[in-house]
């Protein structure tokens, strides 16, 4: 793998990684919600999980979703229903999120870990990877390399939202302040499960 291609890869990874999706979302609510450092588990295991998520996908799982479309259909689906799920539980959030009764809750390391596995943007950005900058025939050096390299990316730009979210929660001291950023957020999370949804029905 040349020097220009991981450039190149660097690039795409930063963009898909910083740019807003259902992970983010989360993070910045998580973040605003729980503080920075409840939220490390949360995108210590994201990044974990998508590694071997891109890994995955390059030994051969992506090729398995692209002869069983309907299997990669099915997880879209989960994908977009478990996220609408956290959209409800964000709506259902109270004004102070340590509230009893609050359904929203700090997530561990492990279930950050599989968190990719249900967000269709982060499937679209493995394929992608795999599928634009690891070429055909190539060794699984190659494949652990590019994994590793947009594990190491996407970590520190989670972050950056998870601190954006902290910085927020200055400003949310009010009960309706944080009620009304709750409710935004669950919009956001929700509006982003579109595009994937519309993608299927407009499937030939």
């Amino acid at each position: 793998m040349t020097p220009e291609i991981i450039v190149a890869f660097c690039v795409y990874a930063i963009v898909t990684s910083i740019t807003p999706g259902p992970t983010n979302f989360m993070l910045l609510a998580s973040g605003a919600n729980f503080g920075f450092f409840r939220t490390v588990p949360h995108f210590l295991g994201v990044a974990v999980g998508f590694t071997i998520m891109v890994a995955s996908v390059g030994l051969g799982l992506g090729a398995l979703l692209a002869d069983h479309p309907r299997l990669y259909l099915l997880l879209k689906v989960a994908g977009v229903t478990y996220l609408l799920y956290l959209s409800w539980c964000l709506l259902r959030a109270p004004g102070l999120s340590k509230a009893e009764g609050s359904p929203l809750k700090s997530m561990n390391f492990f279930w950050g870990g599989l968190f990719p596995l249900v967000n269709p943007k982060a499937w679209i950005m493995a394929i992608g990877a795999i599928g634009t900058y690891v070429p055909s025939g190539s060794s699984t050096h190659d494949v652990m390399l590019i994994a590793l390299i947009f594990g190491l990316i996407n970590a520190p730009c989670m972050a950056v939202w998870a601190g954006f979210g902290e910085v927020l929660s200055q400003a949310l001291t009010r009960p309706l302040w944080r009620r009304v950023f709750n409710t935004s957020m669950a919009l956001m999370l929700a509006i982003s499960t579109y595009p994937i949804a519309v993608s299927e029905i407009m499937r030939p």
